[in-house]
């Protein structure tokens, strides 16, 4: 028997399993066992960090000189050693960090045990469990719909179907897909690995769906520096041999000594660490980062669209006015108090209240203070939380943003019976309706405007203001409410105007109410709200409005997951903020999907970051973690690749000029921990606020490339020099150490030129690794150790000259490369924004 089987067969009482039903199902193994990861295992960071192609060759050089020794010629392996453990290390801590705020942000389902209904994690879920369901949560395994108050639930995210589906009981529910209006419960048919959702994430893992430019970009690179290496370490392993074949000790030294160096194996390293240090980091400030990746894709967003409710303002609201209307116009009506009872009503009908609900609940419920407006007091006639009492509900429409109104029809205590409608005043009534100017004049005092209206009935799910039971809508009061700012918008959204990232609002209300709001927190543009509605249908119509406006209303959820789509099309990188239902779709489709901790169960799936402490403030310093990594990555792999690009000429030349290698493994070592290795680690990790910046690898090829090929001929030419000045026994040792010397100082420019802008920090940095080299060169023991010893003047200062030509060369080549007319071409993201600034400019 199948688990739907049995799960269609066993009984799904009301009051759901009993405490020995359970037992019974966990002794069967019928559990809900799919493990929720929020970050690799610890066996697979292992793997990740040792197990890699450079590893396996560093590992067997490593060898081969601990055979032939001497030890000081295998630092370069400890080194690799030391690194590896420090990654592993850094990212296991990352792990530990993720998975404890995974534990805060889980999905805790409504599950109905022995008649009551408690909140549990979803492994804790068994087969035959009967689930509860309200507007955003998840279903989080398959199951059957037992009980449906016009339950409707969004299956896009699975099937692709745009519209919400009505469930009624018997009905099939897919995990993975969430409720978008209404309530119900369903009974788990399928549960674990048997789930819909389960079986999908199956065939992709969670922790590798963000795109990685900075990723893939550096796997490019290695992919290509493996090119290189085969060929070019194939032919100098020869040539050292024929070369030295009476000394095949010093052979194998000197061959290991020039396939080291072009492995740029602290890259991928310091990419790791930068990435787990950078989610330690955000963990602090309560940030969960629920692909890694993430951190770098909300650096390169050029625009970031907010939903204003649980975003700009805070989820709750306060009522501030009822306003009853008597012939289409604002005024006093000896009905308020009636009006009152009914919002009562209305309140009591919806099982799962939202924020405008939850303020009128509060405000007219019976154990409620009532509103804080005199033009909402009652008349005298009754209190109206009290009057409320003895109101049946005989049908019920729960509130959709994609209607944008709910309703309901009672059955009053003296037997009247009536439906009544609350929602959005410019959906329930037509555009010429005198009542719209009066609820012109609230939204832009920034205040959420409802319409109470009665009607001759509500249809059985979601239908909208063209049908005809909404023509016949009688307007009966304007319901106003205050929304509470959250008091660190204005400066983020300030922060985002300095940062260049076009801040757009996208709202369900009121496109004036938004626009009012907006213009609190000085939200340039905010003075000319648009209505959604209104905009154009097609792609390059809809980008110029969005790229002319920031403040949109009356925006459906399908409509916002057009907007980002349209954005992303003309090459804008798109983030995405909220925490309703409504804005599951765009947050999916979003670059980067950023949700509030309070938010729905579905917008937390979906999303790559969530803010638990639901403060919009933390956006920034997800913004700035994201530009260090990149910004920083990028500054060492300058360095990595310029000391591959010369290392992989070097061989080159010494293969065909059929001379030694002029460097022992110690040499490079030295060279690459002072002038790549330890600075990088400190670079790497420095705070850089530039704007990330596309095409990665080609931008740093540009400099790279001509860098080392400047280092690398500089150094052959001063050996080749120092192989005509020295002769004699020891020559080769003289030559290595003014080769050495030259190629130090050429490094040590091309890290003067990375470091730069300068800091107090940057130039100590720089000034350390020199001084370090320099206490090498006039230490004795450290001249033994290293097999570094300068002699005579006349080439120590050649090398010190060639390297100042070669200085003035890396110069030349970073001020051509970083000019605008030769830098990397601009992307569309980077001319719409000249644009958008140009046009600001002349309005």
């Amino acid at each position: 028997m199948t688990q739907r089987e049995e799960g269609r067969s066993a009984p799904r009482p009301a009051r759901g399993l009993s405490t020995a039903e359970v037992g019974e199902r966990i002794s069967r193994g019928e559990v809900n066992d799919v493990p929720v990861r929020s970050s690799r295992s610890a066996a697979s960071i292992v793997r990740a960090n040792v197990l890699t192609r450079f590893n396996a060759v560093i590992g067997v050089l490593f060898l081969l000189i601990l055979v032939v020794g001497p030890v000081q010629d295998s630092l370069f392996g400890f080194v690799i050693l030391a690194n590896t453990l420090i990654g592993i290390v850094q990212e296991l801590r990352a792990k530990r960090t993720l998975d404890s705020l995974a534990v805060i942000g889980e999905a805790r389902p409504k599950v109905r045990r022995d008649g009551a209904t408690r909140d549990l994690h979803t492994h804790e879920i068994v087969l035959g469990d009967l689930i509860e369901l309200g507007p955003g949560d998840k279903c989080v395994v398959d199951g059957e719909v037992t009980e449906s108050d016009t339950l409707e639930i969004d299956e896009s995210l699975l099937t692709g179907e745009a519209d919400p589906v009505l469930k009624r009981p018997g009905d099939r529910v897919m995990s993975g897909s969430f409720v978008v209006a209404g309530s119900g419960a369903f009974t788990a048919t399928r549960v674990g690995r048997d789930a819909y959702a389960a079986q999908l994430a199956e065939e992709a893992s969670r922790f590798t769906l963000v795109h990685s430019e900075l990723r893939s970009g550096i796997n490019d690179l290695l992919k290509y520096i493996t090119w290189m290496i085969v060929p070019t370490g194939t032919g100098l392993v020869l040539s050292q041999l024929l070369l030295r074949h009476h000394d095949i000790d010093d052979a194998i030294r000197r061959m290991v000594g020039g396939i080291a160096p072009m492995v740029p194996e602290g890259l991928v390293l310091l990419t790791s660490i930068a990435f787990a240090i950078g989610v330690v980091r955000l963990g602090r400030r309560q940030c969960l980062v629920q692909e890694l990746p993430a951190i770098e894709g909300l650096a390169r967003v050029d625009v970031v669209c907010l939903d204003k409710t649980g975003t700009l303002t805070e989820g709750g609201m306060d009522v501030t006015g009822v306003r009853a209307l008597q012939d289409g116009k604002a005024g006093g009506s000896p009905g308020t108090a009636y009006l009152q009872r009914v919002l009562a009503a209305l309140g009591s009908a919806d099982p799962r209240p939202n924020a405008s609900m939850r303020a009128i609940v509060d405000a007219y419920s019976p154990d409620g203070s009532g509103p804080r407006d005199s033009a909402s007091s009652p008349d005298g006639s009754g209190s109206p939380g009290s009057s409320s009492a003895g109101w049946r509900t005989e049908q019920s429409l729960p509130f959709s943003s994609a209607r944008k109104y709910s309703g309901a029809t009672f059955v009053e205590p003296d037997g009247t019976r009536r439906s009544w409608l609350l929602g959005a005043p410019d959906v329930l009534l037509p555009p010429d309706h005198p009542v719209l100017g009066e609820v012109d004049r609230l939204s832009r005092e920034g205040l959420r405007v409802l319409l109470l209206a009665s009607a001759d009935g509500i249809p059985d799910r979601a239908g909208s203001a063209g049908d005809e039971a909404f023509r016949r809508t009688e307007p009966a009061a304007l319901v106003t409410l205050e929304q509470r700012l959250r008091p660190e918008a204005a400066d983020t959204l300030h922060y985002f105007a300095e940062q260049d990232v076009a801040a757009k609002v996208l709202s369900g209300d009121n496109a004036v109410s938004v626009g009012a709001v907006a213009a609190k927190l000085r939200l340039p543009g905010a003075q000319h709200p648009v209505d959604s509605r209104r905009l154009p249908g097609d792609a390059e119509g809809m980008v110029r409005e969005l790229e002319k406006g920031t403040v949109f209303g009356r925006v459906s959820p399908r409509q916002k997951q057009d907007m980002v789509a349209a954005l992303q099309a003309h090459g804008h990188h798109v983030a995405m903020t909220g925490d309703g239902v409504n804005d599951v779709l765009a947050l999916k489709d979003a670059d980067i999907g950023v949700a509030m901790g309070t938010g729905s169960e579905a917008t937390r799936a979906v999303a790559q970051i969530v803010l638990l402490d639901n403060s919009f403030a933390t956006l920034p310093s997800v913004v700035a973690e994201g530009r260090r990594v990149i910004g920083n990555i990028e500054r060492v792999a300058y360095l990595f690749l310029t000391k591959t690009v010369y290392s992989v000429l070097l061989a080159a030349l010494v293969i065909l000029w059929q001379v030694p290698y002029p460097f022992l493994p110690r040499h490079l070592t030295l060279l690459s921990s002072l002038t790549i290795g330890i600075p990088a680690f400190f670079l790497a990790l420095a705070p850089n606020r530039e704007r990330a910046r596309p095409h990665f690898v080609r931008r740093v090829m540009r400099y790279s490339v001509p860098a080392g090929l400047i280092a690398g001929t500089a150094t052959f030419a001063t050996y080749l020099l120092a192989r005509h000045h020295y002769t004699g026994k020891g020559s080769l040792a003289a030559e290595t150490s003014v080769a050495t010397l030259t190629l130090f100082l050429i490094a040590m420019w091309v890290l003067a030129i990375v470091a730069r802008p300068y800091s107090w920090w940057r130039v100590l940095l720089v000034l350390t690794m020199g001084l370090c080299f320099l206490a090498v060169l006039v230490t004795p023991w450290l001249q033994h150790f290293f097999a570094l010893k300068l002699v005579g003047t006349v080439m120590p200062w050649t090398g010190v000259v060639v390297a100042a030509v070669a200085a003035v060369s890396l110069e030349a080549v970073w001020r051509w490369v970083r000019h605008p007319r030769h830098g990397e071409r601009d992307s569309a993201a980077a001319k719409a924004l000249r644009r958008r600034r140009s046009r600001s400019r002349t309005r």
